[in-house]
């Protein structure tokens, strides 16, 4: 319902890291929503991209108490749709579909399938072979000899089957590093083989309508933060990652914002995730034309294909800024 201005009201989950405030700032100049920021801790920064905001409980995201905050929080503010910004909401709703369908409230959620196949890598590399498409070499091996025998001479990656952005990713150059490194993860591993130079890495956004038909995409060459997002890009066409893309879509089929990241190695692109949700490039990709929460106004309230986006080229580049707030200042 909206309110008397004719705006939507949507609740921006994760407003206190930058996935949420992307999605915040990215959905403020089009007018059509009041924003309601979610988060455990409400900084002033986050203030300044909602309308009003809202303090998670203490409370853990498997209790009844916490559902209670969701519920009084839709009936309160009259909300329309929930936009999760950051993963473990994502997962909390995906488990919680039919609680907020009793609610009559719109959430922005990727295919529970996908969700599922996507939150373990090494299931989803299973998949992804057996589909067909170009795998980065991957193995769960018993010793350094046999990683090296699979994979390739060092150095390689190891990586959290559980996990995202580049945390608890590790490079393995020795036995000794294999053998540290796999006694402090136990079985929360994989090791992969390093494709391509750290100046081919590409994130792709798209927006999916569920049926392997969708929308997109915009293409981003772009260099990491050493928080693991992107901290620059610049936004290419790129005809071999824009032909994998269409099949990964179409064979995955996935609902909503998506998020792919690739690497090339020589002329082949090489897939390292899918991200069944928003991402923390969405800001970026909002500056260029590619608007994901207007996309999923128009697609889960209003009920229509959203338009085709109109991709403008150029580079971003992100950079910490100060925000003060003074004392006597409202907040």
């Amino acid at each position: 319902m909206r309110d008397p201005s004719g705006r939507y009201t949507v609740a921006v989950t994760g407003v206190g890291a930058l996935i949420g405030q992307g999605i915040a700032r990215s959905l403020a100049p089009g007018g059509r929503a009041r924003i309601i920021g979610i988060d455990r801790r409400i900084t002033p920064f986050a203030r300044t991209f909602c309308d009003g905001v809202a303090e998670k409980p203490q409370a853990g995201e498997d209790t009844e108490a916490y559902l209670d905050f969701w519920r009084d929080l839709v009936k309160r503010e009259g909300i329309d749709l929930i936009l999760p910004g950051i993963s473990i909401d994502m997962l909390f709703f995906d488990r919680n579909r039919a609680v907020f369908a009793d609610l009559g409230v719109a959430v922005a959620l990727n295919r529970s399938e996908l969700i599922a196949l996507c939150a373990d890598k090494l299931d989803f590399y299973t998949a992804y072979e057996a589909a067909g498409f170009p795998v980065i070499p991957t193995a769960r091996p018993q010793s350094w000899e046999e990683a090296i025998a699979v994979l390739g001479p060092g150095p390689l990656l190891m990586k959290p089957r559980r996990g995202e952005a580049s945390a608890g990713i590790v490079r393995l150059e020795t036995a000794r590093d294999f053998d540290y490194w796999t006694d402090r993860n136990g079985e929360d591993w994989l090791i992969q083989a390093i494709v391509g130079p750290d100046s081919a890495e590409y994130t792709v956004g798209a927006y999916g309508l569920g049926d392997g038909d969708y929308l997109g995409p915009i293409i981003m060459r772009r260099t990491l933060a050493r928080a693991g997002h992107t901290g620059a890009a610049e936004v290419v066409d790129h005809p071999a990652i824009s032909e994998l893309t269409d099949r990964i879509m179409r064979h995955f089929r996935p609902k909503g914002p998506t998020n792919l990241q690739f690497r090339m190695d020589g002329e082949t692109p090489y897939l390292l995730e899918i991200n069944p949700r928003f991402s923390s490039s969405c800001s970026l990709r909002a500056a260029f034309g590619f608007f994901e929460a207007e996309m999923c106004i128009d697609d889960l309230l209003e009920g229509r294909r959203p338009a085709e986006p109109k991709i403008r080229y150029g580079t971003a580049l992100r950079y910490n800024e100060d925000h003060v707030c003074h004392a006597g200042d409202p907040v």
